[in-house]
Order: structure tokens, then C-alpha cells, then sequence
């Protein structure tokens, strides 16, 4: 769930990265085309908000490079040109949707999950390992006898993340990339706070421990 948002506009950028955080996802903002192209070489992103018009370069030049560079990450590009021809070379760039300021945060989410859905080959608003079910709608997570638990931002993020790719071991660097952004800084016992408490909802032997390697979601009932 980690997003780079790339808007030269700080009220807007300030404002979104809230709004998206609430959603479920780990913010990086940057307000430059240098700097953007930068981090999506540098971290692990799962999508990007692209602003077209930024101070120092055009956002389709970014766009050109990370995908130059086999970046595949998917781009929904944020711009206030609303003319049919930005919209194509923005596609043709590499671009996986277009979304024309003013819009509604709400379809900004929307259109944000639905792109990344595309990206891991599903067409459902949830992900589903084993006997569970997490909704990225409603930020629950849903158990075969019909039980539901509502989680915390951290939670819904960490659980999304194991659940996305079960057996997969995940180091307790790579859970904490995805996370948190570039400004926080937690120490790796955050990690293990989460855990627990999120094995009190799935289980113990749901999300089980490689000592030395990292955690791995056990999606066998």
C-alpha cells in the first residue's frame, strides 16, 4: 500500500496524502519531477498519483523514464488539462489512468484501488487467503463463520501486505517500506507489536514466524 504522490501544489499534496492515508495507503509526496524519478527507482511503490504540470519537468517525461527503466508500478496521472490529447499521450506514456483536477477524492481512491487491482490480476475490492477475507473497502478483515474485525490504519496495511502473497516471506525491513513513508522512522519492535495483535484476530499459527528471515501468511485452513 505504499503510493508516491507526486504534486507540486503543497496545500493539495498535503491534503491528499491525508485523505489517502485514511484510505489505507503509506504516502511519499514530492513536489518534483527530479526527485520523482528518483524514488520510484529507489522504493518499493505499489502505485503512483502523477502530477502532470510540476516546476522543474514535465510529468510525462517522469513517466517515460520510470518505464524506460521497466518501473511497472501502476500511474494514475493528476493533472488540470482536461483536453483529449494529454489524456492519450499520457496513456501512450505508460499512464494506467487519467483523472482531471477538480475531481472528488473519492473517485481519485476508486480509480487509485481499481488500477491496482488490474496490476495484481483481480477484479474483487478484497483479498482473500485461506478461511479469510480483508475488504479494502471497509478496512475489515472477514472470517469463514461470518465474524468481522474492524482494524487501524497500520493493521489493514500489514495484514494487506501478508495476505497479498501467502507463503511469501516477508523481512521485517520489507513490512516496514511498505508501512510507513520516508518521514517516519519506527524501530523494528513496531513490527512485532503488529503482529501480535494481529494474531490475536487470525490466529497464531496464521501468520507464522521464519526466525532470522521474517513472517509469511499461512492461508491453509
Amino acid at each position: 500500500m505504499r503510493l508516491l504522490l507526486v504534486e507540486d501544489d503543497r496545500l493539495l499534496a498535503d491534503g491528499l496524502a491525508s485523505q489517502l492515508e485514511k484510505a489505507g495507503f503509506s504516502v511519499d509526496i514530492t513536489r518534483s519531477a527530479k526527485e520523482a524519478v528518483i524514488l520510484g527507482d529507489q522504493e518499493d511503490y505499489k502505485a503512483c498519483v502523477l502530477d502532470l504540470g510540476l516546476p522543474d519537468g514535465n510529468g510525462l517525461d517522469v513517466l517515460r523514464k520510470w518505464r524506460a527503466n521497466n518501473l511497472l508500478f501502476p500511474v494514475l496521472i493528476l493533472t488540470a488539462r482536461g483536453d483529449w490529447q494529454d489524456k492519450v499521450n499520457g496513456l501512450k506514456a505508460g499512464a494506467d489512468d487519467y483523472l482531471a483536477k477538480p475531481f472528488q477524492i473519492e473517485e481519485l481512491i476508486a480509480r487509485l484501488n481499481a488500477i491496482m487491482r488490474r496490476s495484481e490480476g483481480r477484479v474483487q475490492s478484497s483479498v482473500t487467503a485461506g478461511r479469510f477475507e480483508l475488504d479494502e473497502n471497509r478496512q475489515c478483515l472477514k472470517v469463514a463463520d461470518g465474524t468481522e474485525h474492524s482494524l487501524t490504519g497500520t493493521e489493514f496495511r500489514l495484514l494487506r501486505c501478508l495476505m497479498s502473497r501467502p507463503g511469501h516471506i516477508f523481512s521485517k525491513e520489507q513490512l516496514i517500506e511498505q508501512l510507513y513513508n520516508l518521514n517516519e522512522s519506527p524501530n523494528e519492535n513496531v513490527i512485532e507489536a503488529y503482529i501480535r495483535r494481529l494474531r490475536k484476530l487470525v490466529g497464531p499459527e496464521t501468520i507464522v514466524t521464519r526466525r532470522g528471515q521474517g513472517y509469511l501468511f499461512n492461508d491453509v485452513d
